[in-house]
C-alpha cells in the first residue's frame, strides 16, 4: 500500500497535517482552530448554567452541536442558509453527528444541569470537514468543561469527560484504500467513509457509502484499520494540545 504516492505527495497510510490552536476564541469557554491540511474549522464550545426546559431536575447535563460552513468556505460562493429561510439537510445531518460523538464520551450526570453547545463552523474546505469538525469540537468541550469546574458549576470531584473522540475520512480509490481523503480525491473515491472512533478504540459511528462498485469485507477490514490508525494519531495530537488541561485518559 505504502508504495503508491498521491497527487499531494502522501502514502495512502498517511494524514494530512493537522494542527490545532487552542484557546483561538477569547470569548468562549472553549475554542479551537483545527487544520486538516487546507480544511479548516473552528470549533467554539458555550457553557451554560442549566438544561432544556424538558430536562429539568433530572441532575444530568446535556451537550449539543451546530454545524455550518460560511459562504466562501468554497471554491464558489454558497448563500448563507439563515438567508434562504432554511437549514438544509446535509447541516442538519453533520451537526447531528458531531453531537453524538461528543455526547459519546461525555458522562452526563457528572456535568451535573449544565448545557454546552458546540459550533463548529468550517472556514474553508477541502474535504473531511465533518470529521475535522468532531476532531476539534472535543479540544473545545474539554477547554469547557475545565472553565466549568474552575467556576464551581461543575463539581471539583466529577469526571465529566470520560474518553476522548475524533473522526476521520478513509476510501477506496482505484482500488486502493486510502486514510483521509482531500477533496479532489473524495470527488473520484469508490467508496468513502467517515468513521468516529474514541481514544480507547471504540467506534462512535462508521458512515460508509460504495460510489461506485460495491466493497467487500475485505476492504471493509482495510478501511477500518486505517481509521483506527488515523484516529490513533489525532488523539496524540488532541492529548498534546490540551496539555497541561488534563485530556480524558485513553
Amino acid at each position: 500500500m505504502t508504495d503508491i504516492t498521491r497527487a499531494d505527495g502522501r502514502t495512502p497510510d498517511q494524514l494530512r497535517p493537522v494542527t490545532i490552536e487552542r484557546g483561538w476564541s477569547r470569548q468562549a469557554e472553549g475554542s479551537a482552530l483545527i487544520s486538516f491540511g487546507n480544511t479548516r474549522v473552528l470549533c467554539t464550545a458555550s457553557f451554560t448554567n442549566g438544561v432544556p426546559r424538558w430536562m429539568a431536575g433530572k441532575g444530568r447535563g446535556w451537550v449539543t452541536a451546530e454545524y455550518a460552513m460560511l459562504p466562501r468556505s468554497t471554491n464558489e460562493r454558497m448563500d448563507r442558509e439563515s438567508v434562504k429561510g432554511r437549514v438544509g439537510g446535509r447541516t442538519h445531518e453533520i451537526s447531528r453527528l458531531v453531537g453524538r460523538s461528543l455526547r459519546a464520551i461525555v458522562d452526563m450526570k457528572a456535568l451535573g444541569e449544565n448545557t454546552i453547545v458546540l459550533d463548529c463552523d468550517v472556514l474553508q474546505a477541502d474535504g473531511g470537514t465533518r470529521t475535522a469538525a468532531i476532531t476539534g469540537a472535543y479540544v473545545a468541550l474539554a477547554e469547557a468543561l475545565e472553565w466549568g469546574r474552575e467556576h464551581r458549576f461543575i463539581g471539583q470531584k466529577a469526571t465529566p469527560l470520560i474518553d476522548s473522540v475524533s473522526a476521520v475520512s478513509v476510501g477506496i480509490i482505484d482500488g486502493t484504500p486510502m486514510l483521509d481523503l482531500a477533496y479532489v480525491e473524495d470527488v473520484r473515491a469508490e467508496t468513502d467513509m467517515n468513521v468516529v472512533v474514541t481514544g480507547r478504540g471504540l467506534f462512535v459511528e462508521v458512515q460508509g457509502t460504495a460510489e461506485g462498485a460495491p466493497f467487500d469485507r475485505r476492504e471493509l477490514d482495510s478501511l477500518l484499520d486505517l481509521a483506527l490508525a488515523g484516529t490513533t494519531d489525532l488523539a496524540r495530537i488532541q492529548s498534546a494540545t490540551l496539555t497541561p488541561v488534563a485530556a480524558a485518559e485513553a
